[in-house]
Order: C-alpha cells, then structure tokens, then sequence
C-alpha cells in the first residue's frame, strides 16, 4: 500500500517536491480517531519514544533519590541541541549518581545548536559526550543503574538489565511485541525497535490518560509528560521544533521528534495519542505533518489550532532572506 502525499514544498506557487506519509491517532481506548496511510507497517520510533524510555528513571525511585526536578526528567526525555544548559544540566545529573562523563557509552557529536557550535570551535574545544543528544537520556539511564544496583557497564547493549526494564516498558505501553527480530541498534547505541505506528499512537495515549497501565507507571507516566511541558526548552532547545510547540501549548501539548521523519505526540486533554512518518525520512516534512494534525483535533475557535496550524505552513527564504516558498500539508492533511 502506497502511502498518500502528505506534505507539499511549493517554490513560486508550484509544486517543487512532495512527502508522502501515514499519521494515527488513537484514544486512550485504543480506538482509532484518524488514521491516514498504512499505519501497521512497522517503523523504528527511535528518539520519538525517549519518554517511554525514561519510565524507569521514575519507577525505580531514581529520580526521587536523587531529586530530580522537572528540568532532570525532561532532559531525560530529550534530543536536545547541546546548549550548556543541556549539558550543564545532564553533567548534574550524572554527578548525583557518582558519575563523570567517561561512564556514557552514547558517543560523541558537535552541538547540533549553531551558535554553540561556533562558540566551541572558535575557543580551540572540542564536543564530548554531553553534547550528545542523547545525553540527558544517558544520564537517567546510569542514574537508574546506580540507584538500582545494577552494573552500569554495557548498559546500552541488547540483554542488558537496564535494557530489559525499558523493553518491558515499551512492551506493555505500545502493546507491541519487542522483539530481536525487529530490533536495531539507534544513533546513541541503544536497540530500538521497529513497531507499528498505530501501537507508537497507542502508547502516547495511554501514557496521556494511565489507561492500561498500572497506577504505579501512569503516575510515572503523568510526572514525564508534565515534566516536558513545564521545561520545554530541556526537551529540544532553541527554535527547536518540539520546544516551540510545546511552549505554545502551555501544558495542553506534548510532542517528540524522532529520526527519519518520526513523531509522536499526546494531547492530555483530550486523552489522545498521536505518531506519524513521513516516508522519505525528512524533518521538514514531519513537523508539517505533526502540527497540522495537532491542529486538526483541536476546536476550530481554539487559538491552539491557529498557531498549530501557521506552524505546518512554513516559509522558505533564500540566503538573502527573500521569501521563495514554503511548505504546507497536502492530501487527507490539508483540510
């Protein structure tokens, strides 16, 4: 089954490249209140699921030990473009449990935040491990061994202990099965998981409403959530498209960017879970498609809906700032 063209680049009022996709939304139920494409083809969720992830952290009253607040659990939670914040933050973190940057096993990469970037290179620095993206995960996932008392060596791999309790985790929220023949291995060295996006839709609503989970997760899960959309900044970073539309939701949204053209979504309000791929992989494409369909659920009269909906119509400038074109959503999405 082909995927519908979801998305649309225009350049002087025509169509210069198209974005096909699937998109579900599903209730805390699990019934499906939109479903767009072929929605149970498996796709690797990758760092859309880090609040899954990040379930743990909390239960095993790591978090709790070591007083983690809202800015901890959401770095938890983040891809985020290492800023110092991010990195002073995660640094922090690792130091509660005893840790020093060498026990991370994510590797290393340059700040994806331009200016900090810049700033590095010019002082003669060179990126290490916190400027991983990943690294505010990393940090919950070692605060989580030492609190448990679980040996934090090879923790990223497949069959480790740490690994296990984040696999169940995923299992009993998506609903899917984890298994070794749909895993691979992500950008920070953890497996990841290859399931359908209806389940990725699922496990965003139930961790929404605590629906089908035990009181002990949902409050794990509501803590997560709540925590993200209090400090959206910790889960992305500057002009960052999950900090901005988290920031426009004032505590009403929570989305998260995945690799190659993944994002999840809840909207707490309304108890509904959101995931979505474009096919082609790209970014620009995906943010189109998770805000227009955040938009689409809310009330025609919610201003909510209207920055939503601004945010899937993007401008494209040229590097003289003139405006060329853009993208807007297309096919089942642009209604």
């Amino acid at each position: 089954m082909a995927n519908p063209v979801l998305v649309e680049a225009f350049r002087g009022g025509v169509v210069e490249s198209r974005h096909r996709g699937a998109v579900a939304v599903v209730d805390g139920d699990g019934k499906f209140v939109l479903e767009i494409g072929d929605v149970e083809r498996p796709v690797f969720p990758r760092s859309a699921v880090k609040a899954v992830q990040a379930l743990p952290l909390v239960e095993s009253g790591a978090a709790d030990a070591y007083r983690f607040g809202n800015r901890q659990l959401a770095l938890a939670c983040a891809s985020h473009s290492g800023e110092p914040a991010h990195t002073e933050t995660a640094r922090a973190m690792l130091n509660c449990a005893g840790f020093d940057e060498n026990a991370y096993e994510c590797g290393v990469h340059w700040p994806k935040h331009h200016e900090t970037y810049l700033a590095l290179a010019r002082s003669g620095g060179a990126p290490s491990q916190l400027h991983n993206n990943c690294s505010g995960k990393h940090a919950g996932f070692l605060c989580t061994c030492a609190h448990a008392g679980i040996d934090h060596q090879g923790y990223v791999a497949h069959g480790h202990p740490l690994q296990e309790m984040i696999r169940e985790a995923l299992v009993d929220v998506t609903g899917a099965a984890h298994a070794t023949d749909t895993c691979g291995t992500d950008g920070c060295s953890i497996p990841t998981y290859a399931v359908p996006l209806k389940n990725l839709a699922t496990g965003f609503a139930r961790m929404a409403t605590g629906n089908g989970l035990s009181p002990e997760r949902a409050r794990a899960a509501q803590r997560l959530f709540a925590a993200c959309m209090a400090e959206p900044f910790f889960v992305a970073g500057t002009d960052r498209a999950d900090t901005v539309m988290i920031e426009a939701g004032k505590g009403r949204l929570f989305t998260k960017t995945g690799a190659e053209g993944v994002f999840c979504a809840a909207i707490p309000e309304l108890g509904l879970g959101i995931a979505l791929k474009c096919d082609d992989g790209a970014t620009r494409a995906a943010e189109v498609m998770i805000a227009s369909t955040a938009a689409r659920l809310l009330k025609a009269d919610d201003p909510l809906r209207g920055q939503l909906a601004a945010m899937a119509r993007p401008v494209q400038k040229n590097w003289r700032g003139i405006e060329v074109g853009g993208l807007r959503p297309a096919g089942d999405l642009a209604g």
